[in-house]
């Protein structure tokens, strides 16, 4: 995954007359802050799958029949036999009981705090390696931006967004993971380049990237035993919030600080569509969620009114199937 400076700095911006500043946030009065939410979301995913490996147990429940544990060696932190679990993990019912995301749990069981806890449990070894670096990459550099309150909040709001999408269309399997609120740290990237449009030179460049990053993710989710859904619900939420959350002063405002002392600045710090793209998604993101929820708490099953949508996260194959 493409770090946030490999996709948006592009180098100086000039204007005829004006001697070149740096890019935001490098210009003088301006804060950067010092990344810790992230970390600690590192270190949160990693702790919890441990006690999901401790709790899981698999020397004591694995039978003849089921194989051996994986790593006999590591005791009770040994991982579920390769048939039942390819990722290097514990087993479904272990995920289940420590909080996965499963539908008939949530709404007939009333169980909605699973669309939280789900986000930070992880199927293996492999599943978690891939998005605790994934978070590293991304979530570094846009706290360090724009600080632990709001790329907090995207983090976890995004999560959630993703965990209403999935249980609204996948009803017969479990769901766990962070790819949902990673997802929606992409999505307020792509919107917060957008929004701030007027700060970051090789605008097209960033934005011909970051989509390649996107799209290329995407596409990965089509595949079996991924859940798309999660990825299509966070990166939503995340894009919406993005120009909630994320929005800058503009250029002209910023170049205030290379101007002569004491000379008056005219410019307004934030520009007209800035606001109204900043109301738009703050609209749909409630209406959004209202919904939703609204929906899955009902009962309501997606896909009766979708049925096109179930290719949104498995695409059937002559090498694989979506059914099961």
């Amino acid at each position: 995954m493409a770090t946030r400076a490999d996709v948006e700095k592009g180098g100086v911006r000039k204007e005829a007359g004006k001697v070149p500043s740096p890019l935001y946030p490098q210009h003088e009065g301006e804060r950067e802050w010092v990344p810790w939410i992230v970390p600690v979301f590192f270190v949160a995913n990693i702790t919890v799958f441990v006690i999901t490996m401790y709790a899981n147990n698999c020397p004591a429940h694995a039978t003849a029949r089921d194989g051996k544990c994986v790593a006999g060696f590591l005791g009770r932190f040994a991982f579920q036999p390769l048939r039942q679990n390819p990722l290097l993990g514990p087993s479904s019912a272990t995920l289940t009981k420590l909080g996965a995301l499963v539908w008939e749990k949530v709404v007939q069981e009333h169980q909605g705090w699973r669309l939280l806890s789900c986000m930070w449990l992880h199927a293996g070894v492999l599943h978690l390696v891939a998005n605790v670096f994934s978070l590293m990459f991304v979530g570094m550099r846009l706290e360090q931006q724009f600080g632990y309150m709001r790329i907090g909040a995207i983090y976890i709001i995004s999560g959630l967004g993703g965990s209403v999408l999935s249980a609204l269309f996948i009803r017969n399997h479990i769901s766990v993971g962070a790819s949902g609120a990673l997802f929606g740290l992409l999505g307020a990237m792509l919107s917060e380049l957008l929004t701030n449009w007027t700060i970051y030179s090789n605008k097209v460049t960033a934005v011909v990237t970051l989509l390649f990053v996107i799209v290329i993710n995407m596409v990965l989710g089509i595949l079996p035993h991924v859940n798309n859904f999660a990825h299509i619900g966070g990166f939503l939420t995340g894009f919406l919030l993005g120009f909630v959350l994320l929005m800058r002063p503009h250029f002209g405002w910023m170049e205030r600080y290379s101007m002569p002392a004491g000379s008056a600045c005219t410019s307004k710090k934030y520009l007209f569509y800035q606001w109204i793209l900043l109301a738009v998604a703050l609209i749909l993101v409630i209406i959004g969620f209202a919904v939703g929820m609204a929906m899955l708490f009902h009962g309501t099953n997606a896909k009766e009114s979708c049925h096109w949508c179930q290719y949104l996260s498995c695409v059937p194959s002559a090498r694989w199937s979506c059914t099961n």
